[in-house]
């Protein structure tokens, strides 16, 4: 069995995705998700244009060989366009390994660990009360997890709250729209939330919350000890991770537990986090982490030192992509949990999948590969749109983190 053919798709059924369709000469084909949020396009020309002509005629089976030779082959290696090109090469071959030997990717991998994979949805409201509502709403679709967000008063926008409240994209025009940002506000008012969630719902959910990057380490120590009492199941982001060394700070002062990394490309951008215990969950992704053949090799360091997986699972990861992660979730035994937002239904019909929720878990599926692939006739109908996420700003006009 030879590559003979690799196609790029980009289409838009509510939200730009990037899909690449790996097909062979005895008519077996895969599937994997390239999208990059807000940088849709560069992926596609690097995947179109350095990548899809090198794989012609090479053997699909010899998935780790061909995984090397995009990344060590590749002077200019990592960072995110790299990355998720590579991803989608990896998720596609595995994709067809899957189909060729007839099972579903997790078997391929080793089998199931566990029955189910326990996903958290998010909550989030304009203000305190809002949030509350929607927590119920999810407790009441079955969900054992929850992310919880709120609008911060005298702040305009926060991150996490969307108009829509069950499907969240911050991607919102073609030129990044600028927000206002400020700590004190958000320092003082978080708190309240957790303690109204808490005090509505007890301590019957798993509550996570994510801070987006927002905070010094310093900053992000306080607002971890001031949560202690409401149990968090994790604090989402809490520092801009370049600086590694910047959690052991956070870590002196506070045990709630920490979750980062979905912006993370390789093993190298987490290795201190991990190897030194700064964190309890890492969530590398499928696509923008090198595929299931390198996300693999971040689980298992992790497993090293106790640190569970927790991948990200937004709506800027293609049914693809989560059907791939729910492969690897089944299957990795330091699992912690799995993000999920749901697709919208236009979404959803161009990528039929097999994956299934119940009671807050997903799995997914028996069908042979990772399960999901795209109708392309339905994915022509919805053409790319040009779409940027949005920049923060403090209240003095300064460029901060979003």
């Amino acid at each position: 069995m030879k590559i003979s053919a690799c196609r790029v798709i980009v289409c838009s059924p509510g939200r730009n995705f990037v899909t690449l369709m790996i097909e062979t000469d005895e008519g077996v084909h895969g599937i994997g998700d390239a999208t990059l949020n807000g940088r849709e396009l560069s992926v596609a020309a690097y995947l179109k244009e350095h990548v899809a002509p090198a794989l012609i005629g090479r053997d699909p089976a010899r998935i780790e060989d061909i995984w090397q030779y995009l990344y060590r082959g590749a002077y200019w290696r990592r960072g995110p366009v790299t990355m998720s090109a590579i991803a989608a090469v990896d998720t596609a071959l595995w994709d067809i390994k899957g189909k060729v030997a007839g099972l579903p990717l997790y078997q391929l991998l080793g089998g199931a660990s566990r029955d189910g994979v326990m996903v958290y949805g998010h909550a989030n409201g304009n203000d305190i009360a809002q949030t509350l509502d929607e927590v119920a709403r999810y407790a009441g679709l079955g969900y054992k997890a929850i992310r919880a967000q709120s609008g911060i008063p005298g702040l305009a926008s926060t991150y996490g709250v969307s108009k829509d409240r069950m499907y969240y994209e911050p991607a919102d025009a073609a030129i990044a729209t600028e927000n206002i940002w400020s700590t004190a506000k958000y320092l003082d008012h978080v708190p309240k939330l957790f303690e109204a969630i808490r005090s509505r719902f007890g301590f019957e959910h798993h509550i996570l919350h994510d801070v987006h990057h927002r905070l010094t380490p310093i900053e992000a120590g306080r607002l971890g000890k001031s949560l202690e009492p409401y149990r968090l199941f994790w604090m989402e982001d809490p520092t801009p991770a370049e600086n590694q060394e910047g959690f052991r700070i956070i870590r002196q002062h506070t045990v709630t537990p920490i979750a980062v990394g979905e912006v993370f490309n390789t093993i190298y951008d987490c290795q201190t986090l991990i190897s030194e215990q700064l964190i309890d969950f890492i969530r590398t992704t499928v696509v923008h982490a090198g595929g299931i053949t390198h996300l693999r090799r971040i689980a298992q360091l992790a497993e090293l030192y106790h640190v569970r997986t927790g991948s990200h699972g937004a709506t800027d990861l293609s049914p693809v992509c989560m059907g791939a992660a729910l492969h690897f979730d089944l299957w990795v035994h330091n699992f912690g949990i799995q993000e999920y937002m749901r697709h919208t239904p236009e979404t959803d019909a161009v990528f039929p999948h097999a994956y299934s929720f119940k009671d807050g878990y997903l799995h997914p599926g028996e069908a042979p590969g990772h399960g999901v692939d795209i109708d392309e006739t339905l994915a022509a109908k919805h053409p790319y749109k040009s779409s940027a996420l949005p920049v923060n700003r403090l209240e003095d006009g300064s460029m901060w983190n979003w």
